[in-house]
């Protein structure tokens, strides 16, 4: 399955055959006050660095998100999405679960960009499906419903299987859903992991879709995250993740995904790998 999603400059293949795909996730004012301010004043200076400093450490999409207290995202979201495009030539990602929102920032987002988020509930699937189609644009499919986020893989696979087929029944072609099977922190269940690679493996494996995920989910609430993270991540790879949302800043981060592209054979002669190492990461 491959996913193609543009920018202004750049254009970006999801594939289990391409190289892993980093979606910057520092466009995002959770737990960054700065930036929350900024949102909140309509400066978007801080949002033209994160975009900018990703796409030099390696991002090929960015994540825009600027759900904050006190931030009217109908106004703010296509200002932070056309600020982004304006500083990258990146495809965007655009974040939010304001559907009035997503809708006046895919009007000024300029390209193929991706959808963050549509779920498995009927209320979700009703509201953002049809702006996707309208736009032509890609959509992450959440594997949860009106039931929250279930704990099995099987169940996870079922909403997916909803997502895929309600996107197809207007006219969604499959290659433009991705799945998020939504890693929980391992935290609070000693099995979210391993539930998690299942639901890859299993999703990627009889639905044949593009997968992500948020790549510090596993850590939250628990020390070293970055060193849980990046000791996940090879994991999920292998089970299938064609893409993740993380800080790409993160060199560790950086370091596991080349790892993996060449091991899995994504990188021909090591060039990426050397090319990396070789300018210190």
């Amino acid at each position: 399955m491959r996913t193609t999603l543009e920018g202004t400059g750049r254009t970006v293949l999801l594939s289990s055959e391409a190289p892993f795909v980093v979606i910057g996730e520092r466009v995002n004012p959770s737990g960054k006050r700065g930036l929350a301010e900024s949102l909140r004043r309509g400066d978007m200076s801080l949002v033209r660095q994160e975009a900018l400093a990703q796409t030099k450490a390696g991002a090929h999409v960015i994540d825009v998100n600027v759900t904050a207290e006190g931030v009217d995202e109908e106004t703010i979201l296509p200002l932070a999405v056309q600020a982004v495009a304006e500083a990258v030539d990146a495809p965007i990602c655009v974040d939010t679960a304001d559907v009035r929102a997503l809708a006046e920032a895919l009007v000024v987002c300029p390209g193929k960009p991706l959808v963050n988020s549509v779920t498995g509930e009927a209320s979700s699937l009703h509201a953002v499906l049809p702006l996707v189609k309208q736009r032509g644009c890609a959509v992450i499919g959440l594997c949860m419903d009106e039931d929250g986020i279930p704990g099995d893989a099987s169940k996870r696979l079922e909403i997916a299987q909803k997502i895929v087929q309600a996107a197809q029944e207007l006219g969604i072609s499959k290659d433009n859903v991705v799945i998020d099977p939504l890693a929980t922190t391992i935290g609070a269940d000693s099995k979210a992991g391993l539930g998690t690679l299942l639901a890859i493996r299993s999703i990627s494996e009889k639905l044949a879709v593009n997968t992500t995920m948020g790549g510090s989910n596993i850590s939250f609430g628990l020390p070293e995250r970055s060193l849980i993270n990046r000791s996940f991540l090879p994991m999920v790879i292998a089970a299938g993740l064609t893409s993740a949302i993380v800080d790409p800043l993160d060199e560790e981060i950086r370091r596991a995904i080349a790892a993996c592209d060449l091991l899995l054979g994504h990188d021909e002669f090591a060039e990426e790998f050397l090319q990396r190492f070789r300018g210190g990461w």
